[in-house]
Formats: structure tokens, sequence, C-alpha cells
């Protein structure tokens, strides 16, 4: 398995019980901190992260024009529902 790019290190100040957290973490799964705490980045950023990009992803959308008209939309999904039951 190749391993991903890494950036250049990074300094980052977290509070000692998180960080204790951490070392507990990496001496059980005989993992390094940078291991925990990558994992744990990736895991906010697939969960919370992603909803914030997805939603500043939204507003570039709106700011581009690349909207519909939700009347629109409302009468093509009643258009549609109608079809459906005839």
């Amino acid at each position: 398995m190749t391993k991903p790019p890494l950036s250049d290190p990074i300094t980052l100040r977290i509070p000692e019980d998180v960080l204790a957290d951490i070392e507990t973490i990496a001496q059980a799964t005989e993992r390094s901190r940078s291991w925990v705490i990558v994992r744990a980045l990736r895991t906010y950023l697939q969960r919370e992260g992603a909803e914030i990009l997805a939603y500043r992803q939204g507003l570039e959308e709106v700011a581009a024009g690349d909207v519909e008209d939700i009347d629109q939309v409302l009468k093509d999904l009643e258009r549609i529902a109608s079809d459906k039951v005839a």
C-alpha cells in the first residue's frame, strides 16, 4: 500500500485532556499520535465537515445563479405525482 503525500509539519495546540486521550489511544492501538489525529480529522471531515463544505458549495451555486424556481419545482412534482396516479 502506498502512503499518501504528506504536508509540511504543522504546529497544533490542543487541550491536555484531549492529548491524553490521543496518547492513550495511540498506545492501545500501537499507532502514532499523528495517526490517531489524522483519523479523527478524517472522521470529522466526512461528517460535520462535509455538511459545511456542501453548504458553502450551495452558496457558491446561488451566487452563480445556478438555482431553480421553487414554484416551478413544486409544479413539476405535482405533475409527476399526478402522472403516476393516472
